[in-house]
């Protein structure tokens, strides 16, 4: 059983910059990414970031927002710079193993306002 611990999210200004961060125990972790959903919407990829290094981020915040891990201590990171309104959700941890099993984190609320 893996165990997820996020921290970051807050209200901030539009233009500001945030950073999460969620370390993982329990198990070796294959994929570590951030999803966001806001009121009335789906849960949707914002980036994740694969065990060699490799990346991916959703179009929306290519060149703003960057994803990084610690393998050492099966922690990611998403900066999230140049925040926008439209950035507001709570964004969601999300993990899978080497065995494909996938984990979720609570979630933690960012707040940009305009």
């Amino acid at each position: 059983q893996v165990q997820l611990v996020e921290s970051g999210g807050g209200l901030v200004q539009a233009g500001g910059s945030l950073r999460l961060s969620c370390t993982a125990s329990g198990d070796i972790i294959s994929i570590m990414g951030w999803y966001r959903q806001a009121p009335g919407n789906q849960r949707d990829l914002v980036a994740a970031i694969f065990s060699g290094g490799a990346t991916t981020y959703v179009d929306s915040v290519k060149g703003r927002f960057t994803i990084s891990r610690d393998n050492i201590n099966n922690t990611v990171y998403l900066q999230m710079n140049s925040l926008k309104p439209e950035d507001t959700a709570v964004y969601y941890c999300n993990v899978r193993t080497f065995f494909d099993v996938v984990y979720w984190g609570k979630g933690t609320l960012i707040t940009v306002s305009s």
